[in-house]
């Protein structure tokens, strides 16, 4: 298994903004393809930072999921327009889970 961690630097202003459109109409998406969301949110330190994390079994099995989910009618015909116009840049790293796990117990 692993595990995807994103973070999204929002536009000045548009944390609140993003978090609405993301729980009203990206979570539900996101549960109807059965994406395995561990956390997401805005950030403690910034309201401007949003993380979105989440389990795919592969990373090939994650390829496959984000791009059926990208490019479906119900994203592109959705909240895609919504979602990116708040977006001034994004980053991602997946790492295995068990590593993850392992350090989990400390936290």
């Amino acid at each position: 298994m692993v595990t995807e961690i994103r973070v999204y630097k929002l536009k000045t202003g548009r944390g609140e903004e993003f978090l609405n459109i993301f729980t009203a109409q990206s979570l539900p998406l996101l549960k109807r393809w059965n994406v395995k969301l561990v956390a997401y949110g805005l950030s403690l330190i910034d309201k401007d930072s949003f993380h979105l994390i989440r389990n795919y079994e592969s990373i090939a099995q994650r390829k496959e999921s984000q791009d059926a989910f990208y490019n479906s009618d119900e994203w592109i015909n959705g909240p895609e327009k919504q979602i990116m116009d708040c977006i001034e840049t994004y980053n991602t790293t997946v790492v295995d889970s068990e590593v993850v796990n392992k350090f989990s117990p400390m936290l």
